[in-house]
């Protein structure tokens, strides 16, 4: 219940730092700051390989504030039907601050992420990346796990747009993978040794996606993923950890996202 008033606070707070700190007026040499709002319908919520949705639409409203590179911003997945009972139906919230910025083509940035989890104990994770601006846009970004769940998560991706002759529209890909060092076995555990840590390659996504603008500040982007592990190290932990225990370890899975940038 502590948790719900705090998210309740921190949420109502940052929609009135949207009022006050988006002018209606500003001079076209300054800087001017975005608002970024979008809604996501999915058939399921695929978290690092990790299954923790099941049979069910999964609804994820995202807001975020940002100026001169510093950033701010809430996202929410709100399962209609958890497998769990015992599971509320909004079962995570995160909060992210962030700052970015450009050195000599290399885009950089660096951040907070505290993940509130109703039911468990919340995670906080400290971030950093860097993405060559350049064919592929190859970006490597590592982050870091400092309350219950110690652990480091590593990734590496590439992206690439096509632009449409149609509406402005264009297709998306990307393509990315991972690699998990825990220091704690009880969170993460070596599915060879369980008292020993997990430290592997885990795992892959790829993703396509069809970014359609319908008005000045509204896209429609139709969506699909495949997760899966890139080891069989990884198979065997997700296969564990999965929703059920089901035993599975690749997911393809898709929706649609509404979004609203000005």
């Amino acid at each position: 219940m502590k948790n719900c008033k705090k998210i309740n606070i921190l949420v109502l707070c940052m929609m009135i730092c949207a009022t006050v700190f988006t002018p209606r007026f500003v001079r076209a040499d300054e800087a001017k700051p975005s608002v970024d709002a979008s809604l996501t319908l999915t058939s399921q919520y695929i978290w690092r390989g990790y299954e923790l949705s099941k049979d069910s639409l999964v609804v994820q409203p995202y807001f975020g504030l940002s100026y001169e590179g510093f950033g701010a911003s809430i996202w929410q997945n709100i399962d209609t039907n958890p497998y769990d009972t015992s599971l509320e139906n909004l079962n995570e919230t995160d909060f992210t601050l962030s700052y970015d910025t450009e050195i000599n083509g290399v885009s950089v940035g660096a951040g907070w992420i505290w993940y509130a989890l109703p039911g468990s104990d919340d995670s906080h994770e400290v971030y950093v990346t860097a993405g060559l601006n350049t064919f592929l846009n190859p970006t490597l970004t590592i982050y870091r796990e400092f309350a219950h769940a110690p652990s480091t998560y590593i990734t590496l991706g590439i992206s690439h747009s096509i632009a449409l002759p149609w509406r402005n529209a264009s297709l998306d890909m990307g393509l990315q993978g991972s690699y998990l060092i825990s220091n704690d076995s009880g969170v993460y555990a070596d599915p060879n040794d369980p008292s020993d840590e997990y430290s592997n390659f885990h795992d892959g996504l790829a993703s396509i996606s069809l970014n359609i603008p319908v008005a000045e500040y509204i896209s429609v982007s139709p969506e699909l993923y495949w997760s899966f592990p890139l080891c069989q190290d990884a198979a065997d932990d997700m296969q564990a950890g999965n929703a059920n225990h089901g035993g599975k370890d690749n997911f393809v899975y898709g929706g649609i996202t509404v979004n609203l940038s000005f």
